[in-house]
C-alpha cells in the first residue's frame, strides 16, 4: 500500500551538518566540499548561536536549504554547549555530527607547515595545545555521527569522504557549461578548454544564412553539413567526457568549454547548441551560453 503524504505534516528540512574536530585535520577542506554540495556554510560558529542562524537559514531560504556550521575551540567557553544544543533537538533538523581528526605527528607537521599557532597553545609547544584540544574534544568526539581520520589522506582523499557521506547525485554531477563566443572579442579567461571552428566556412558568406544565427535551423544544419564537422564531434566528445570523469575524481565539479569563430554568431553558436545536446543526451548537467551573440 503505497502511503498518502499528510498535507498538514510540516515539510521536509534540509540536513544539518555541524562539523568539528582536531586543528589540521582538515576541518576546512571539509567546509569548501559542503559548500560546493549546495550547503549553506558558516566558519566558526558559537554553539549558541547554532538555533540562530537555522531560523535565519529557514526564514530566508527556506527550510529544505542545507546547512552546515564549522564549530571548533576557536569558539572558547562556548564551545562546551554544543553538545546540549543538539541534544536538545531544539534546530528541527535532522543533525550529524562530524569529528575530523588525525594523529599528533601529522597534525604538527600540518600546522608547522602552514606556520600557524594552535588556539590553545598559549605559549607552550604546538603539541602541548592538541593535547589540550584532544581533552577538551573528548565527549564530542564520543558523541560523534562519523569520525572521519585523515592521517592518511590527502586533500582529495578527504573531500572523496565527504562527497560519499554527503552528496546526492545531483549534487555530486558534473556540471558543464558550452559558450561559444567570437575571437575578436578574446577568449574566455574562465574556459578550461578551446575548440576552434573557424576550420568550418563561415555561413556570413553565404547571404540567405547572414543574417541568421547558429541557433536557427537553416544555419545549424549548414553547419552540420559542412566536410569534418562531424568528425570533430565524434572526436572532442570523447575527450571531453573522458576529461570529465577525471575532474569528478579530483574533486573538480564544473567545467566550461568555450567553442569559439570569428564574431561568436554562425559555426560556434550552432557547433556549442550540438555540443550541448549531445552531453545532455549523456547524462551529464550541461547549458549552453552564448557570450558574444547580437554583439555585431
Amino acid at each position: 500500500m503505497t502511503d498518502v503524504p499528510d498535507p498538514e505534516a510540516p515539510p521536509a528540512t534540509g540536513e544539518l551538518v555541524v562539523v568539528t574536530g582536531m586543528t589540521g585535520a582538515g576541518r576546512s577542506t571539509a567546509a569548501k566540499e559542503l559548500e560546493d554540495l549546495g550547503y549553506y556554510v558558516v566558519d566558526n560558529l558559537p554553539p549558541s548561536l547554532l538555533r540562530d542562524v537555522v531560523r535565519l537559514v529557514d526564514e530566508n531560504r527556506g527550510v529544505h536549504q542545507a546547512i552546515a556550521v564549522v564549530v571548533d575551540v576557536r569558539s572558547g567557553s562556548f564551545f562546551q554547549s554544543l553538545t546540549a544544543n543538539l541534544a536538545q533537538g531544539a534546530t528541527g533538523r535532522k543533525a550529524t555530527l562530524l569529528f575530523l581528526e588525525a594523529t599528533d605527528d601529522v597534525l604538527v607537521r600540518r600546522q608547522e607547515a602552514a606556520r600557524r599557532p594552535h588556539p590553545l597553545q598559549g605559549t607552550g609547544r604546538l603539541l602541548d595545545g592538541l593535547q589540550r584540544e584532544r581533552v577538551v574534544l573528548g565527549d564530542v568526539r564520543s558523541n560523534a555521527d562519523l569520525v572521519i581520520d585523515t592521517t592518511s589522506l590527502n586533500v582529495h582523499q578527504l573531500t572523496d569522504r565527504i562527497r560519499l557521506a554527503f552528496g546526492t547525485p545531483e549534487t555530486t554531477r558534473l556540471k558543464v557549461t558550452v559558450t561559444s563566443f567570437g575571437f575578436k572579442y578574446g577568449i574566455p579567461v574562465d574556459a578550461d578548454f578551446v575548440a576552434d571552428m573557424r576550420f568550418l566556412p563561415n555561413p556570413f558568406w553565404v547571404p540567405e544564412l547572414r543574417q541568421l544565427t547558429g541557433r536557427d535551423g537553416e544555419v545549424a544544419d549548414y553547419v552540420k553539413a559542412r566536410p569534418g564537422a562531424e568528425e570533430f564531434l565524434s572526436g572532442y566528445l570523447p575527450v571531453l567526457a573522458g576529461v570529465a570523469e577525471g575532474y569528478l575524481r579530483e574533486g573538480k565539479r564544473f567545467m566550461t568549454v568555450a567553442i569559439g569563430c570569428t564574431g561568436g554568431k554562425h559555426r560556434s553558436v550552432a557547433m556549442t547548441e550540438e555540443i550541448t545536446a549531445r552531453l545532455s543526451a549523456q547524462g551529464y548537467d550541461v547549458r549552453a551560453r552564448h557570450r558574444d551573440l547580437g554583439r555585431e
